[in-house]
């Protein structure tokens, strides 16, 4: 990884700028300890953003603990937002995955609706040629190939070579703050889904992963940092999963409809990169996997003698409306996760892999992206299809990424702005 020095004075500068009564991390007061997203905090000191016209990156996540959305929150305020622009989904959530959202003019507030989704730095630089300040609120889920982050990223290029402030304002990682896993990213497979190398599950939330960006990436190459503001939640603490948050859960995309799927994701997310389908087109997208080659029982059966920690699997069996198989019968399992603590999504993920591949040999496939494999792009190298093809156990792959998933913590320290234990 690139390092930059300096990224301590920045994010004292950053927080400075916010306002301590911002950045206090906790609300000694609450007897149940309720966390206040970035955008609420803001709320409360919208004269933060006076005579600036706001550019809002956002979608339907992006909203306050009563169901306000964060632009209607922010114009009720008297904060002038003037352009609102979209990640992959839309500002309204409404594109499947994939597929370019249009850009529109909205009929509820009159603003601009733009996509950026798909479009790289320099054509986003004259998307905000009209506005003085961006503001980022996006609810992440945890997983390295969820695309908001990249988003983000380019969001951030964008700015700091139009010499516009970026403000975050945070939200939970829906797992939690403290565990890491996965492979680091070879940055021989960068893409959309992996643009930088972070773990599978990066133990980071949106404010933390982009002063992470503006120090260890955005100045390599002759580009330049961000003028990067972080507005912090208060209450939350880095063991939290989303359910002890008090806050209400937004449909971060289509195919995410709970916590649960955001927890199975950075697993059966990989499923993307075989011919099983991972879900879609059902009301359980990540939770229920499958093919029409399948008999659920034998996969069922294996599945469970693994002993794969924390979770358990039914035979099931479904009918995608969309996607992959659709409109055809689907053999298959149903995740259930029975303790989040011990649940290990990757080595779940990779183990479904492995033992539809031995029960299925001559009808299992990895999916293929042109000339490459769609897997290699999720998991950030080819290492983890070539061992499954090498019949390496999946307990001896997971081992495999210790030393670098060590040297990830190593630096992520330098990033991290919540700590404590779970609240009570």
């Amino acid at each position: 990884m690139k390092r930059v020095l300096g990224m301590g004075l920045v994010c004292v500068l950053t927080f400075s700028l916010i306002g301590s009564g911002s950045v206090d991390g906790s609300d000694k007061k609450a007897k149940k300890p309720k966390v206040q997203t970035g955008l609420e905090v803001l709320l409360e000191h919208p004269e933060r953003l006076d005579g600036k016209k706001v550019g809002l990156i956002t979608n339907p996540t992006g909203m306050t603990r009563d169901y306000r959305h964060g632009l209607d929150a922010m114009l009720d305020a008297g904060i002038d937002v003037t352009e609102v622009y979209g990640p992959e989904h839309g500002v309204r959530g409404t594109e499947q995955a994939g597929e370019t959202p249009g850009s529109y003019v909205d009929p509820r507030t009159g603003l601009p609706f733009v996509n950026l989704y798909g479009k790289k730095p320099e054509e986003m630089v004259p998307l905000f040629d009209g506005v003085d300040v961006l503001v980022f609120d996006i609810q992440d889920v945890g997983t390295r190939f969820y695309t908001y982050i990249y988003t983000m990223a380019y969001a951030m290029e964008a700015a700091a070579e139009a010499n516009k402030p970026f403000i975050v304002l945070d939200r939970p990682n829906p797992l939690g703050g403290e565990k890491v896993e996965g492979p680091v990213l070879n940055p021989d497979y960068v893409s959309f889904v992996g643009l930088y190398p972070i773990p599978q599950r990066h133990g980071m939330t949106v404010g933390e992963l982009a002063t992470m960006f503006n120090g260890e990436f955005l100045a390599g190459d002759g580009g330049e940092q961000a003028d990067l503001q972080v507005i912090r939640m208060k209450g939350w603490k880095r063991h939290d999963l989303y359910e002890e948050t008090g806050l209400p859960w937004v449909l971060p995309s289509p195919n995410m409809p709970t916590p649960q799927t955001a927890r199975v994701y950075p697993g059966t997310g990989m499923i993307e990169g075989t011919n099983l389908s991972e879900g879609r087109g059902t009301t359980k997208p990540f939770e229920l996997i499958g093919a029409p080659y399948i008999r659920g029982w034998e996969l069922m059966e294996a599945l469970n003698e693994a002993g794969l920690p924390g979770v358990s699997f039914r035979e099931a069996y479904f009918n995608p409306t969309f996607s992959k198989y659709e409109g055809e019968n689907v053999g298959g399992v149903q995740l259930h996760i029975e303790d989040p603590e011990r649940f290990s999504p990757i080595l779940t993920g990779i183990t479904i892999i492995q033992e539809v591949k031995r029960l299925y040999p001559e009808d299992f496939a990895w999916r293929k992206d042109g000339d490459s494999y769609w897997i290699d792009k999720l998991t950030g190298s080819d290492r983890i299809r070539t061992q499954i093809d090498e019949g390496i156990p999946a307990r001896e792959i997971t081992a495999g990424w210790q030393k670098e998933l060590k040297d990830f913590r190593q630096v992520r320290k330098e990033y991290l702005l919540y700590q404590g234990k779970r609240s009570k």
